[in-house]
């Protein structure tokens, strides 16, 4: 009876939680401007729309690009945070990292007006650079907590004796380390990229006249006439977002249980 109980709770949750999300496809195919059952026919011309939309492009080209640069800087910086935090003996380390993952449990308005006034007081103008920057607090904990788990799911006698064996330190990082840690900068790379692209409040602070995507939807959602576009949009988004930490879990999984054992 307790087990029956708990599953039912379980499906209710996730109901719950993703009904929601799955209604938003639905009405994107709807053949008109307003949200109601029923449908009032089938259509794909919201995404014809989208297509032609110039600003939707220039949008989208600005998250690419703020996703793809904070995702490398992330997971560099979050790569050689966690070998000097699983390889060395620090003191202060576990400090530190409390600190790197804060970001985390502060309120992105919260966090977006801090950055906001720290750009205005060093002078600093609003861009897409200060966006990266932005989100690079938020996104590099990410990176963090995945490859500190990589790292110390293979044995660094593997390096050990790479160096045993007269490969200097940066030989033996592209030989062994980094062959061994690329499912786990794979997973980084995704994650962090997702979380950089559907980021909207920092980026909104911080982004001057250069509007990202989740700017951009929220810009057309106070034109009701535009919002099955929207509606089109978030299915597309939802459907990469969904792909692409899918990728990343197995990529990370497929990194834990099949780790290399030697050369």
């Amino acid at each position: 009876m307790k087990s029956k109980t708990l599953r039912l709770y379980a499906f209710a949750y996730l109901a719950f939680l993703y009904v929601p999300v799955l209604v938003l496809p639905v009405f994107s195919f709807n053949n008109s401007q307003f949200i109601a059952f029923p449908l009032s026919g089938f259509t794909t011309r919201w995404y014809g729309a989208l297509a032609a939309d110039s600003v939707l492009r220039h949008a989208l080209s600005n998250s690419l690009t703020v996703g793809i640069v904070t995702a490398l800087l992330s997971t560099m910086l979050g790569l050689a945070a966690a070998r000097a935090v699983t390889r060395y003996r620090l003191r202060g380390a576990g400090a530190a990292l409390g600190f790197i993952s804060l970001p985390l449990f502060i309120p992105d308005i919260v966090l977006g007006l801090s950055l906001l006034m720290l750009l205005g007081a060093v002078g600093l103008p609003l861009s897409l650079a200060a966006v990266v920057l932005g989100h690079l607090l938020v996104c590099v904990p990410f990176a963090l907590t995945v490859l500190i788990a990589r790292f110390e799911g293979f044995d660094k006698n593997l390096e050990e004796a790479s160096a045993d064996l007269g490969e200097d330190g940066w030989m033996t990082f592209w030989r062994i380390t980094f062959p061994l840690m690329l499912p786990g900068i794979t997973a980084s790379l995704l994650l962090t990229f997702i979380t950089s692209f559907d980021e909207f409040l920092v980026a909104y602070f911080l982004s001057g006249t250069e509007a990202t995507l989740p700017i951009y939807i929220w810009g057309q959602l106070r034109f009701p006439e535009r919002l099955p576009m929207v509606l089109a949009l978030g299915a597309i988004i939802l459907a990469v977002s969904v792909a692409l930490v899918i990728a990343a879990e197995y990529i990370r999984n497929l990194g834990v249980k099949k780790p290399m054992v030697g050369a």
